[in-house]
């Protein structure tokens, strides 16, 4: 067994500064192509209502997508795999089918050249689940003490999988569709979620191992209990890479959103070369970022440890807690922070930024103040800032507000570090005044 003396589960902190270490770079003509292709399909939709599977489709290629990297990663391999059925011969438009003309040798080239770019990536994406879900468990086993309760938890994980297996196998053997498959995909990867929970607390299915755990690291449990936290480490991950994976999850469901009406209105609305084109592109720049993306992802978890020292994670945490605060902003909303004046000559002073990946964000800041009557007067105008700090001396007492815009966001949050001061004003005391007169007098 692993030595953890010393040690403490890796915190938000540690991340943040580790994760500095890996920017990732902006993604490529993801945003035009994405909006592109669902220009197209908005084209196919004129004139043409979708259907109601349609309609879930367009609604989430126009919805925000899933927060969670994980669930990210299955949302793309959904679509891939509906994508790659799509492209089957047997799924092609009837008109396609039965014709036997050059231009079907061409779309049959393309579709094949197509499909190898979308299997490519799926094979990359298949992998990386693959090595990341054995690292993590096998990183925990590392730790635990090598005697039956360690066999114990391989044989529970074995069964556990061998069921999750048996599950899936028996939907699709009764017809259930892709969309289904990953419905229960997803549910099992959050039972395996809960059941690491239920390992950190010796709960659960590993109820019975409670009064064997004697030995087994308390740094362990505590990591495995609560490393998914929606506002744990892995929150600092899904700050610093969601957007762009957000960005590929979008393309992903556009792409196969005009698949899917090109193929239904396939008689109506003969796919053109210009869409043709485009289509290419955008495969082309989806399977070749996402890959990208997939490798990159991969070097910073393989690098990443679980558990860092406590005196390491003190200093991080007092570098972090000096009197600043975290919030995240989400998109379309503001955060206001109030501040009541008593007295004139104050100081309201700000030092805020934005927590930052590769792709640099922003976010808009401007103070008011509200007088008694409720008449509102700008203090400093609107302006968007990557970070920013400044002080005033107030001329009026009463209420000020610090306001942080992201209305202007559709997608992206943003995570604000700041600290604001109200400082009262300083006044010589009265004894020190009383007696500077009599020593004048």
């Amino acid at each position: 067994m692993a030595s953890t003396d010393g040690l403490v589960p890796i915190t938000r902190a540690f991340l943040s500064s580790y994760y500095d270490k890996y920017p990732y770079d902006p993604l490529s003509d993801v945003s035009d192509l994405t909006s592109q292709i669902r220009s197209l399909a908005q084209d196919l939709l004129q004139g043409c209502p979708p259907t109601q599977d349609e309609s879930l489709l367009v609604q989430e290629a126009d919805n925000q997508p899933p927060h969670k990297i994980d669930e990210n990663m299955w949302k793309n391999r959904e679509h891939i795999e509906e994508i790659l059925f799509l492209l089957e011969r047997s799924r092609w438009p009837t008109t396609l089918q039965q014709s036997s003309t050059s231009e079907v040798d061409e779309f049959a080239t393309l579709f094949g050249q197509l499909k190898d770019k979308f299997q490519k990536a799926l094979r990359a994406l298949e992998s990386f689940q693959l090595r990341n879900s054995e690292r993590i468990f096998n990183t925990v086993m590392t730790y635990m003490p090598q005697d039956f309760r360690g066999t114990l938890i391989r044989q529970q994980k074995e069964r556990s999988e061998r069921n999750k297996q048996a599950e899936v196998d028996a939907l699709v053997n009764s017809g259930g569709s892709i969309r289904d498959r990953y419905a229960l995909l997803w549910k099992q990867q959050m039972d395996r979620r809960r059941q690491l929970a239920q390992l950190g607390s010796a709960t659960g299915v590993y109820k019975t191992l409670v009064k064997y755990l004697v030995g087994v690291p308390q740094v362990l449990l505590d990591f495995i209990r609560q490393i998914n936290d929606d506002d744990g480490p892995m929150e600092e991950q899904r700050q610093r890479y969601g957007p762009p994976l957000y960005g590929l999850t979008r393309m992903v469901v556009t792409i196969r959103l005009f698949l899917s009406l090109a193929w239904q209105r396939f008689e109506a609305f003969k796919i053109n070369r210009n869409q043709i084109s485009v289509m290419e592109k955008a495969v082309d720049t989806y399977t070749s970022e996402f890959e990208r993306f997939i490798n990159f992802i991969s070097e910073v978890f393989a690098n990443s440890p679980f558990f860092i020292t406590a005196v390491d994670a003190s200093i991080l945490d007092a570098r972090k807690n000096d009197e600043y605060k975290e919030i995240t902003v989400p998109a379309g909303k503001t955060y206001e922070v109030a501040l009541t004046v008593e007295s004139i000559n104050s100081y309201i002073a700000w030092d805020f930024s934005l927590v930052q990946g590769k792709m640099n964000m922003d976010i808009g800041f401007s103070i008011e103040y509200t007088n008694t009557g409720g008449e509102k007067t700008l203090i400093l105008p609107y302006r968007r800032y990557e970070s920013d700090q400044g002080n005033f001396s107030t001329v009026m007492a009463g209420n000020y507000k610090l306001i942080w815009d992201n209305t202007y966001s559709t997608f992206f949050k943003k995570a604000l570090r700041y600290k604001v001061d109200c400082i009262p004003p300083v006044l010589e005391p009265e004894l020190e005044s009383g007696q500077s007169n009599e020593m004048e007098g």
